[in-house]
């Protein structure tokens, strides 16, 4: 029995070593070399029915040439450049608006939806969660802010089969990423909450709504000097 106890103990030890080391060089890999899939999208890719098209960015489009950072930033995380990948205060205002709302709100920073984009799958359990917290804590102890925002761009849903903003704007404007106008880098902003039901080529008056708040808060955020330019690159400050 002692020296059953005694291997499991060491079998334990090895696997939480291995699995912290190996995370770490995945994460830490990812702030060079772009995730070649996702969960999310190899699921999707084999679940869309037949006659429908899959799109990924896969590009080398540099989004920080575009509105596209600051639109996003200005719908989904607006301390983003502040917080180490937790929004303490939202999480809090989130916790108060849910007690007294039937419809949920939810407080994850952009760091935290990389983390279940990239590493993790789309599930609600205390065990997902964690992890969650675990690769969101790498992500930004490894990568910058630049990266984070570079990677949450190109993986992100915008619809069915539709992953990442340059694949989105080929879809939904027909051009490139790098030439999307600030109202239709605020318009693929605008349809991120629920990509599925929200259309970027057909927007709803809810959409146009949301759209125009993001406008009015891309301009109060760049007033403030949100993104700097530096050497012909915006960085975050």
């Amino acid at each position: 029995m002692k020296k059953a106890l005694k291997w499991l103990k060491k079998w334990v030890l090895r696997s939480i070593l291995f699995f912290f080391i190996g995370t770490v060089l995945w994460v830490l890999s990812y702030r060079w070399i772009d995730p070649p899939i996702t969960y999310l999208q190899a699921r999707d890719y084999f679940s869309l029915a037949e006659g429908k098209t899959f799109h990924l960015s896969k590009s080398d489009v540099n989004y920080f040439d575009t509105s596209l950072p600051l639109a996003v930033v200005a719908a989904e995380d607006q301390r983003f450049r502040d917080h180490n990948g937790f929004d303490w205060e939202a999480i809090q205002s989130a916790r108060e608006y849910n007690k007294t709302h039937e419809r949920k709100r939810g407080a994850s920073t952009i760091t935290q939806q990389v983390a279940k984009n990239v590493f993790l799958w789309p599930e609600r359990s205390w065990f997902r969660k964690g992890l969650e917290v675990y690769f969101t804590f790498l992500i930004e102890l490894f990568w910058s802010k630049e990266r984070i925002l570079q990677v949450y761009l190109d993986e992100v849903e915008f619809g069915e089969g539709i992953f990442g903003a340059e694949a989105a704007s080929e879809v939904f404007f027909k051009k490139s990423a790098s030439k999307l106008s600030t109202r239709e880098c605020a318009t693929l902003a605008a349809v991120l909450p629920n990509p599925k039901v929200f259309k970027a080529n057909k927007p709803s008056a809810y959409v146009q709504k949301r759209i125009g708040k993001i406008q009015q808060q891309m301009r109060f955020l760049g007033g403030m000097g949100y993104f700097e330019v530096k050497s012909s690159k915006i960085e975050v400050r």
